[in-house]
């Protein structure tokens, strides 16, 4: 597995609307094992239905008490920053049914990995919290959240927890190297992810998964580009 260098997101602390994916087969060619693309170039999503129940998934299943002991361990955290952990966030994280579910469709061996709040190098008083790495580490992915109650999700190269602290004037800006935020809510991520990963595994033959229902409603939007 490669990283696809060349196509990194610019470094500026302004984050890009960039998705960080594979290919989608020939309908979206990708230059290496992942690629950054732009966000007017993905299909549209329906915001109304990313309610915080992720019932496109069938739900969240039943509390995990491993995962909850950790995640409150994380919301304490950052509550002593003044900063609220989303809710949908923890409850696809504790749910038996929700917390590997991106994990067990990844068609580039993903895994979960919710790590303790970040300090962001580029935004004093923010927090970043990775929840997805890559398995060789190309990429990983963070829940970003901010003072005001803004959380959105970024994708990084790079893994932050070894970035500078943003009160730390001897280290370089672009330091932390790319930066790109790629959805607007954690939920959003997730359906993204969960729909794009199994369309690569059904256009790739692998698996049980076809092209139909969903799957190909999100395709038709590159096969009418």
């Amino acid at each position: 597995m490669t990283a696809a260098t060349d196509t990194e997101p610019t470094r500026h602390p302004v984050f890009q609307t960039l998705w960080c994916a594979t290919d989608l087969g020939p309908h979206r060619p990708c230059g290496g094992t992942y690629q950054w693309y732009d966000a007017d170039t993905l299909p549209p999503l329906d915001p109304a239905r990313f309610d915080g129940g992720f019932g496109w998934l069938g739900g969240t299943g039943p509390l995990v008490p491993e995962s909850a002991r950790h995640l409150d361990a994380v919301a304490a955290e950052l509550a002593d920053a003044g900063i609220v952990l989303p809710a949908e966030f923890i409850a696809f994280q504790t749910g038996a049914d929700s917390a590997r579910a991106l994990d067990a469709v990844s068609a580039t061996a993903c895994w979960t990995d919710v790590s303790s709040p970040i300090p962001s190098p580029v935004e004093p008083g923010a927090f970043l919290v990775r929840f997805l790495r890559d398995q060789q580490d190309c990429v990983h992915w963070y829940l970003y959240l901010r003072p005001t109650g803004d959380a959105f999700v970024v994708a990084s190269p790079l893994d932050l927890e070894d970035a500078p602290g943003w009160d730390e004037p001897a280290t370089p800006v672009d330091w932390f190297g790319s930066i790109a935020r790629c959805a607007s809510s954690f939920e959003e991520f997730a359906y993204r992810f969960w729909v794009e990963n199994r369309l690569w595994c059904a256009l790739h033959g692998y698996g049980d998964e076809t092209v139909d229902g969903e799957l190909a409603g999100y395709l038709a939007h590159y096969e009418q580009a």
